[in-house]
């Protein structure tokens, strides 16, 4: 069994919106090195119950790298280190004996903090409901299946769906731009031939809801990529931008 260490827990504190905020340490004794991020914020959160204090809000639900609504900042890196994971896929073997563990919410202006860890990401909602569906008729199921789809196409297309819609790669822009994730429900849809049919109006809609919620705009720096637990490739933005340039060019909207 491997020994378990102790370290502070720096947790950004904040009641509500209106609430300036403010980070709080917690010093953390016998935690096992086996334990999940969310495991050990459920161990802290557990004994500070027990002492008459409130607990830390976090949002988590599959705990499986598939929802995406862990995602916090771990010393000031999205999901914590590590490449292509979420928040619940870390673990404390990650940190060492005394370590100081800053964690915090997602810091963007479209992404208000609601509760200590939990930000409202309904501006993300917002963007798939402007255009990131498929309203032609393609039949059922063994119909859609009929047409027939190149296989790098496929693959490019099922990549970008992989986004799972955290806001990472709005964590880690410093611009706060939401351009990887919309640049992958756009691309996802865009390659295929089901979606060609609304490709032009879908482009222009998602990326005004995009900037209407207050993200900015892609600063080419290329963090988003390193920051997606999915790994989502930097190069759906070029797409995009080609998309909505042609959208523009002719007229298409």
């Amino acid at each position: 069994m491997k020994k378990k260490f102790n370290f502070t827990l720096r947790v950004w504190r904040q009641s509500g919106s209106s609430d300036p905020g403010r980070f709080v340490d917690y010093p953390v004794q016998d935690m096992s090195p086996d334990s999940s991020f969310l495991e050990m914020l459920d161990v802290v959160n557990s004994r500070l119950e027990v002492k008459g204090e409130e607990p830390i809000a976090f949002s988590h639900d599959c705990r499986e790298g598939i929802c995406g609504s862990c995602g916090v900042m771990v010393n000031g890196i999205p999901h914590g280190p590590g490449r292509g994971i979420a928040t619940c896929q870390l673990y404390m073997r990650s940190f060492s004996e005394g370590d100081v563990i800053l964690v915090e919410p997602w810091r963007a202006k479209a992404f208000t903090v609601l509760k200590d860890l939990i930000v409202d990401r309904r501006s993300l909602d917002r963007i798939i409901t402007a255009g990131g569906y498929v309203s032609v008729n393609t039949g059922a199921a063994q119909d859609g299946n009929s047409i027939p789809i190149p296989r790098d196409i496929a693959e490019k297309s099922m990549d970008a769906a992989a986004c799972i819609g955290c806001g990472a790669c709005v964590a880690a822009c410093p611009n706060g731009s939401a351009m990887l994730f919309t640049s992958a429900k756009v691309g996802q849809l865009a390659l295929l031939p089901q979606g060609k049919v609304e490709r032009f109006r879908r482009v222009v809609d998602m990326v005004n809801a995009h900037d209407d919620a207050g993200f900015g705009a892609c600063s080419n720096t290329g963090a988003c990529e390193v920051a997606c637990p999915k790994e989502i490739r930097f190069s759906h933005i070029a797409r995009l931008n080609r998309e909505y340039f042609l959208a523009k060019l002719l007229n298409r909207q």
